[in-house]
């Protein structure tokens, strides 16, 4: 929470241009906490867009520089940590396909040890509560004490309007586990749609979820990865302005 508001993380799905993730940036900084900007991508298909990588660390490292706001980005491998570390970031978070994978959060939390950095972990793709609360407490384990979890949804097989389940039931189970972690409502990846974002971003407040997470694009229609589930930074900016916060 800031000022008794949730916390406003915001930004591309994916780095795509420089000069376009630094035009996303100068038009939604003031509304917002941290960027988030996907470098690598962990997508399903290997003809989907992989994300820029190391290419766009420095684009990072600038616009923390220039705009005084940090930017948080996805690691999915010991290698990422090591790169974006050289390029002054400090905010990560382990994607819903890392967190299943303990091999995989158990090699991150060892390269974490020791050092100072935020880290967000986000539900797993399938909705088993261990799974989530297991990879945060690897992150305990060592001695990380700048911890969120993010509330991304679970897939179903079901049909439902959204892409995937928001299962708000299971948040006041996880926060029996873990009463000290703030919870990220990550809206965009939850709806699927930039229709049923401002919805779902409402009700992350009702339940006093401590931020949103935000995907916002210059053009979405010409976004090369999840599209249809990001805002134009106009609409990102009426978003915030519709928003009702308790009193």
């Amino acid at each position: 929470m800031v000022n008794n508001k949730p916390l406003i993380i915001a930004g591309p799905c994916a780095v795509e241009k420089k000069e376009q993730f630094d035009k996303i940036v100068q038009d939604i900084y003031h509304d917002t906490d941290v960027i988030r900007a996907g470098v690598w991508k962990g997508r399903t298909s290997p003809i989907d867009y992989p994300g820029i990588g190391e290419k766009g660390l420095p684009w990072l490292q600038e616009v923390q520089k220039k705009y005084k706001i940090p930017v948080a980005i996805e690691i999915g491998t010991t290698k990422h940590l090591e790169l974006a570390l050289q390029y002054e970031l400090s905010i990560f978070w382990i994607g819903a396909r890392t967190t299943v994978n303990p091999f995989s959060v158990q090699e991150l939390a060892e390269a974490i040890k020791g050092v100072d950095l935020e880290l967000w972990v986000k539900n797993p793709i399938v909705a088993d509560l261990k799974l989530w609360s297991g990879a945060i407490n690897r992150f305990k384990k060592i001695g990380l004490r700048n911890i969120k979890a993010i509330h991304r949804g679970f897939h179903t097989e079901h049909e439902i309007i959204y892409r995937n389940h928001p299962r708000w039931e299971l948040l006041e189970k996880f926060k029996t586990y873990h009463p000290d972690i703030p919870i990220i409502c990550d809206p965009s990846h939850i709806a699927g749609n930039y229709r049923y974002i401002y919805q779902i971003a409402q009700k992350a407040i009702d339940k006093n979820l401590n931020g949103l997470m935000i995907e916002v694009h210059n053009n979405p229609e010409k976004a090369l990865s999840d599209k249809k589930q990001q805002l134009n930074p106009k609409n990102f900016n009426k978003l915030l302005k519709k928003l009702k916060y308790p009193t």
